[in-house]
């Protein structure tokens, strides 16, 4: 009784990874007519549209259009990811910077989102080893414990002093209540399903109880960087030039380029150039080059913004910015490299700083 009335209060917690998910899909008919329906009512194979900003309703691929996705629920990974046609999307996670059409593969119970709740529900009704070997010792001992219950209590009427029946009673009662398992039943399984629903409050999905057992044992962490141990919001650290450029005027020209852009590491120079006091510029002829970078026209400049590759497909020289930008990727930073009418001017330097919190978290897990 004891065990289901704690497994009643931690379900919650499955509650709270239901309400995740949105309620209403604006499915798309025949003809191009869109509709809001229930849940419910999507069907594997429907088309359906999901604007900036909404959560996305079911597992799917995209067909249509092109966003940044939140997927931290499910990752950890607080940088939101690029989707374009074809990319897999998952239902909960949240639509940032732009809406597209998608095509409904997984409904129901078969989504992410619900196979996480019914793990989370399979490892509040599994049981670990330790809970097994309570569970066989009490099967043994209580009916061991009742046998010599009664035999005290026999032994003390027939042999007893008066009033027998009494003492008989009371040292029947006193072998039940010191011998009899009671806490070595209850306590193992009340233990793991409170933990199991706390955790899923914390943000920790335990598999199942054995794992929970397991943990104790447990002396190498292995921790996600992105939003875990770093704030997972990029700063501009640096903006490197190369002889005739000035540093003001590059991160001047990048930062209005980016203006027009929807790349999750845009807002960083942006906000490093508002910071920096810098008035931005419009763009012209703005275009992006997807998996490669943007280009413009700023101020009369023809401006690039992207990867070697994108440089590469312009024919823009950038060896001597090449080593550089290596160095800097293996201290984890990201390095976008700028052209100014046609050459190369230098790269902004873009990471993700380490949290506050971070030293102090890592000594409480050391500890």
């Amino acid at each position: 009784m004891l065990e289901l009335k704690a497994r009643a209060e931690s379900s919650n917690a499955i509650r709270l990874l239901l309400d995740l998910a949105p309620k209403i899909a604006r499915i798309i008919r025949a003809g191009g007519v869109e509709e809001d329906v229930h849940l419910s009512q999507v069907q594997k194979g429907d088309f359906l549209r999901v604007l900036l900003g909404e959560k996305i309703p079911v597992d799917g691929v995209v067909t249509e259009g092109c966003s940044s996705v939140d997927q931290s629920m499910i990752t950890g990974e607080s940088m939101p990811v690029e989707k374009n046609a074809g990319d897999k999307v998952a239902g909960g996670t949240l639509n940032g910077t732009g809406g597209f059409v998608m095509l409904a593969e997984n409904v129901g119970t078969e989504t992410m989102m619900a196979r996480i709740v019914e793990m989370v529900a399979k490892a509040q009704r599994s049981r670990a080893k330790i809970q097994r070997m309570a569970d066989i010792v009490s099967g043994y001992f209580v009916p061991i414990v009742i046998a010599v219950s009664i035999i005290i209590a026999f032994a003390w009427y027939i042999l007893g002093p008066e009033p027998k029946l009494a003492y008989s009673m009371v040292n029947a009662v006193a072998v039940l209540i010191i011998a009899c398992p009671c806490a070595l039943g209850v306590a193992t399984p009340m233990s793991i399903i409170a933990d199991t629903g706390r955790g899923v409050l914390a943000g920790v999905l335990i598999k199942d109880a054995e794992a929970l057992e397991i943990m104790e044992k447990v002396d190498t962490l292995i921790i996600d960087k992105t939003g875990t141990l770093t704030e997972g919001k990029p700063k501009l650290t640096e903006v490197i030039t190369l002889v005739g450029f000035e540093q003001k005027q590059v991160l001047k020209l990048t930062a209005s380029l980016e203006n027009d852009s929807d790349h999750p590491l845009a807002a960083a120079i942006i906000q490093a150039a508002k910071e920096q006091g810098i008035e931005l510029a419009e763009v012209n002829g703005f275009a992006s080059v997807t998996g490669k970078g943007v280009q413009g026209i700023v101020d009369g400049y023809n401006v690039a913004l992207g990867n070697a590759a994108l440089f590469s497909s312009l024919g823009i020289y950038i060896k001597p910015l090449m080593e550089k930008a290596e160095k800097l990727r293996l201290l984890g930073q990201t390095a976008m490299f700028v052209a100014i009418s046609g050459k190369a001017a230098g790269c902004v330097v873009v990471s993700d700083p380490i949290k506050i919190t971070t030293p102090e978290a890592l000594q409480q897990l050391k500890a």
